[in-house]
């Protein structure tokens, strides 16, 4: 599988998913990569009707994630987990492609294919 969501990732994801207006079964989470951030990748998320016909369709429990083939290797055996802690509360990446992470964790660097970084600002 190339992603794994903790329990709480998914509930926290599920929630998202069911609480947007004209809730239908067919959505789920499209979870992709893409230029940017301080490393050269950043992790994105967001809520999706329906997957595009290319995407990889990874289920975790009642949740589907949508993967588009580009960010698949990159994202191949991520785990996403959730935190909530009074210092620090969001969604977390594991990622065993990342050559190196920033200080945020929300962008990374993976091997000679990470494109050219923005500076954080």
């Amino acid at each position: 599988m190339p992603v794994t969501l903790t329990e709480l990732a998914e509930l926290r994801l599920r929630t998202f998913v069911r609480g947007t207006p004209n809730y239908t079964p067919g959505r789920g989470i499209r979870l992709a990569v893409k230029d940017g951030g301080c490393n050269g990748y950043e992790y994105d998320i967001k809520v999706a009707d329906a997957p595009a016909p290319e995407d990889e369709i990874v289920e975790a429990g009642p949740l589907k994630v949508f993967i588009d083939p580009t960010s698949a290797p990159l994202l191949d055996g991520v785990v996403v987990d959730y935190i909530d802690g009074l210092l620090e509360s969001g969604f977390k990446f594991t990622n065993p492609n990342a050559t190196g992470t920033c200080g945020c964790g929300k962008s990374f660097q993976a091997g000679d294919c990470t494109p050219s970084a923005v500076p954080c600002s």
